[in-house]
C-alpha cells in the first residue's frame, strides 16, 4: 500500500530530524545555501541571506573612519590618497585590511562581516576613487584569501624578531 503524501512527508520530516538521508532521488535535493524544491517531500529552506553590498558596508562600517581620514585612513573618494593602495592590487589591499593594517583593526573591527562583503566595501571605495575594481568572484576571494595567509605569516614573523 502507498502511503499518502502526507505520511510521506511526515516520514521525510522525521528522518530529516534524525540526520538520515531520506529515499528521495539525488536529482531532487538541492545544492547547499538553495532552497530546497517544494513538493510534498520537502521543506522549504528560509532562503540565505543576501550579501550586503560595497556602499552599504561603507556607509555601515567603513565611513566612521574612511569619511573623515581618521587616524590616516584613505577617505573614499580621495584619488590621491588611494593612489598607491590601487598601484598595490586589489587582493593585496583587502588581504591586508581583513588581516589589520596600520590603526585599521581586522575585519574593519566587525567580526560579523564575511571576506565577501568585506572585499565588497574595499571595491567600492576603491571604485570611488577612480580604481575600476570590481566586486570579488571566486577566483580574485581565493587570492585575497592566499594573501591573507602572506600577511599573517609576516606578521608573525615581525613580531618574533621582536
Amino acid at each position: 500500500m502507498n502511503p499518502s503524501p502526507l505520511a510521506a512527508a511526515l516520514l521525510a520530516v522525521t528522518l530529516a530530524a534524525c540526520g538520515q538521508a531520506s529515499d528521495k532521488p539525488a536529482s531532487a535535493q538541492s545544492e547547499p545555501g538553495l532552497p530546497a524544491p517544494n513538493d510534498a517531500t520537502s521543506q522549504p529552506v528560509a532562503p540565505v541571506a543576501a550579501l550586503k553590498g560595497g556602499e552599504q558596508v561603507y556607509q555601515e562600517v567603513c565611513a566612521a573612519c574612511h569619511a573623515a581620514g581618521v587616524a590616516s585612513a584613505p577617505k573614499a573618494g580621495d584619488t590621491e590618497s588611494w593612489a598607491k593602495l590601487i598601484a598595490e592590487g586589489q587582493a593585496v589591499v583587502t588581504a591586508h585590511g581583513w588581516v589589520g593594517v596600520r590603526a585599521m583593526p581586522a575585519q574593519g573591527g566587525r567580526a560579523d562581516l564575511s571576506l565577501e562583503e568585506f572585499a565588497r566595501a574595499v571595491a567600492w571605495m576603491a571604485r570611488s576613487a577612480g580604481a575600476d575594481w570590481q566586486d570579488p568572484d571566486a577566483a580574485l576571494l581565493a587570492e585575497i584569501r592566499e594573501e591573507e595567509a602572506k600577511r599573517i605569516e609576516a606578521l608573525k614573523a615581525k613580531a618574533a624578531k621582536g
